[in-house]
């Protein structure tokens, strides 16, 4: 029996939705982007209801995210950031929940598919040029042509800049993209193998059982990837060289 490994990024249409010739259709991608939000936003309301002075688990994991991204926006952004955790904690949150929950069997995986990843990279960068510019004013073109450059070599600094500058969120987006649609394959071609090899597959069982921890650090470090150089990108954008 062939198994097609891509069938698990296939976004199918749950509730049909056109308009104008535009199919606008609540897909199982849409699907697992609320279950994202909905279980996160439980989790985070859950655990912080009793704020209790010696925390449980729940309570202590909570903390320990919020540290986390408080420390990652200060060591890379510095004081100036603060303002913007809320907006860096949900990034990171969106991008590790999407990356987790999509190992559950049966799941979908969004942060697989270049054109939400690309759409949270866009945002960023977005985001951080508009930063720039209400920090600096037109002061922020200065990140294209760095202060005491020869007038001339504007001709060749400033498409590169430029270029350089935007090609950032082609850069975030392909890597998470990338690194979720390979290792989700991989697990697929290796778990086609065992269910072929019938009893015999319970020996290399063990072995896609370490694929699945592995698959799982590599989701999370791929949410950390991301947050963290989004938080370099806007530190670039407050902090002009």
């Amino acid at each position: 029996m062939s198994i097609n490994v891509l069938e698990q990024f296939k976004i199918q249409p749950i509730i049909p939705i056109h308009v104008g010739g535009v199919d606008i259709s609540f897909s199982n991608s849409a699907l697992y982007m609320v279950a994202t939000v909905v279980v996160s936003t439980v989790f985070l309301s859950a655990a912080m209801s009793k704020r209790a002075l010696i925390p449980g688990r729940m309570q202590s994991l909570a903390e320990m995210v919020y540290e986390f991204i408080a420390g990652m926006l200060k060591e890379n952004v510095g004081d100036a950031g603060r303002k913007y955790f809320p907006l860096i904690f949900s990034l990171f949150m969106f991008v590790l929940c999407g990356n987790v929950l999509g190992q559950t069997p049966y799941s979908f995986t969004y942060t697989s598919h270049i054109i939400v990843t690309a759409a949270l990279a866009l945002g960023v960068i977005t985001m951080v040029t508009i930063v720039g510019f209400a920090t600096h004013g037109i002061g922020f073109l200065h990140t294209f042509l760095p202060g005491g450059a020869p007038p001339l070599a504007a001709i060749i600094i400033v498409p590169i800049e430029v270029f350089s500058y935007f090609a950032r969120a082609f850069s975030l987006s392909v890597r998470l993209a990338a690194n979720m649609l390979v290792g989700h394959i991989m697990l697929a071609v290796v778990a086609s193998f065992i269910s072929a090899l019938g009893f015999l597959g319970i020996i290399p069982f063990a072995g896609i059982v370490g694929l699945g921890v592995l698959e799982l650090g590599i989701s999370c470090l791929q949410a950390y990837i991301f947050t963290v150089l989004s938080c370099i990108y806007l530190h670039d954008a407050l902090h002009l060289h």
